[in-house]
C-alpha cells in the first residue's frame, strides 16, 4: 500500500512540468473518450486518455523527446542507443530524427513487425537480439562503449520518467480530480511519472499499476518493498515483458502507488475487442492492460471515476485480426 513519499525521490512534479513545456508542439494532447457502454460495465465514470493516437503510435515519445532534449553537445554528435520491443525504439529513432541526433535500436527478434518496419522508417539503426537467450542491456552496455553512444533506457530513466508523466498531467487537466487512475505497467516510467502526476493534481487519487498475469514483477515488489526479477515472461503484452522495474522507478512507485493488479491475455483480446466494436479505438494488447482492469473491476469501488491510459496502438494489423478472430 502507498505510504507517506520521501523528500528525495528522483524526479519532482516540477521535472513533469518542464518535461511539458519541452514537448509542447512536439507530443500530440492526445484526446480524452468516454463511453456510456465502458460505464455500464465498469460500474463507474470511466476517462481514457488516448495515447494511441500518441505522434510514434504510444506515449513513449515523451520520454524519449525530453531525455534527448537534454544531452549535451558532445553527446547528440555521437548519437544514442536503447534497447526496445518496439514502442520506445521507435519513440527514439523519432525524437533523435527531430532533432538531428542518431539513433541505434537493440530490439528482439520476435519484435513486432510493424514496430521495427516504423523504427527503421524513422531513421533508427536496428541490432536484433534474442529476447530469452541474450541480455539486451549487456548488448546496449557494450555498443555504447564501443561507439561512444549516450544510452535512453526504456523506464529507468529521470526525464522519461518525467516525459511519461505528462500524459497523466494532461488527463488531470481535462478532466479533473479522479478517485484511482489506472497505469499499464512494463519498467514502470509511466506508472512512475503518472503517480508524480497524481500526486500533484489530485491527491486523494489512488493510483494503481496494471500487468499481464505472466509478467508481475511489479506486483511482486512492491508487496516485497524491494525489486523482484522474473524470468522472460510470455504473453501478447509484448510492451510489458520486462523483468524487472527500474532502480528509478521503483521508489517513486513504492512511495505513490497503492496497488498493482494483474490481468489474463484473455482479458486483454476481450478488451482489444471492445474498442474496436464499442469505441472505434485500436489499441495493442500492452495499451489495454488498464482499460482491462477497468472492464472487469479489479481496482475501484462502484461509482468512482476512474481514468485509464490506453498507451499505445502499434500492433500488426494480421496479428490484431488473428487476436480479435
Amino acid at each position: 500500500m502507498m505510504s507517506s513519499p520521501p523528500g528525495d525521490l528522483p524526479v519532482t512534479f516540477a521535472d513533469i512540468e518542464a518535461a511539458a513545456a519541452r514537448l509542447e508542439g512536439i507530443a500530440h494532447r492526445t484526446p480524452v473518450m468516454t463511453s456510456r457502454t465502458a460505464d455500464a460495465r465498469a460500474d463507474g465514470k470511466l476517462f481514457f486518455k488516448c495515447e494511441n493516437l500518441q505522434r510514434g503510435g504510444a506515449f513513449k515519445i515523451r520520454g524519449a523527446y525530453n531525455a534527448i532534449a537534454l544531452l549535451t553537445p558532445d553527446q547528440r554528435r555521437h548519437g544514442v542507443i536503447t534497447f526496445s520491443s518496439g514502442n520506445h525504439g521507435q519513440a527514439v529513432a523519432l525524437a533523435g530524427r527531430l532533432q538531428g541526433v542518431a539513433a541505434t535500436i537493440v530490439m528482439p527478434n520476435d519484435a513486432p513487425a510493424s514496430k521495427v518496419s516504423a523504427t527503421r522508417e524513422y531513421g533508427g539503426e536496428i541490432i536484433f537480439y534474442d529476447r530469452y537467450t541474450e541480455s539486451r542491456e549487456e548488448i546496449c552496455a557494450k555498443l555504447a562503449a564501443d561507439r561512444g553512444l549516450t544510452i535512453i533506457p526504456p523506464f529507468d530513466h529521470a526525464q522519461v520518467i518525467a516525459g511519461q508523466g505528462t500524459a497523466a498531467r494532461e488527463l488531470f487537466q481535462a478532466v479533473g480530480e479522479l478517485d484511482v487512475l489506472l497505469v499499464n505497467l512494463g519498467g514502470g516510467g509511466l506508472l512512475a511519472g503518472s503517480a508524480l502526476a497524481a500526486q500533484a493534481l489530485s491527491p486523494r487519487c489512488r493510483v494503481v499499476g496494471v500487468e499481464p498475469e505472466a509478467a508481475n514483477d511489479g506486483q511482486q515488489s512492491l508487496r516485497a518493498g524491494k525489486i523482484i526479477r522474473i524470468p522472460v515472461p510470455r504473453s501478447i503484452a509484448d510492451g510489458a515483458l520486462t523483468t524487472f522495474l527500474g532502480e528509478r522507478n521503483f521508489p517513486i512507485i513504492r512511495a505513490l502507488v497503492s496497488d498493482i493488479v494483474t490481468v489474463s491475455d484473455q482479458m486483454l483480446i476481450d478488451t482489444m475487442r471492445f474498442f474496436a466494436e464499442r469505441m472505434k479505438i485500436v489499441a495493442e494488447p500492452t495499451g489495454c492492460l488498464g482499460a482491462a482492469a477497468a472492464l472487469a473491476k479489479r481496482a475501484h469501488q462502484p461509482g468512482e471515476r476512474i481514468g485509464v491510459l490506453i498507451s499505445g496502438g502499434n500492433i500488426d494489423l494480421a496479428r490484431y485480426a488473428e487476436l480479435l478472430r
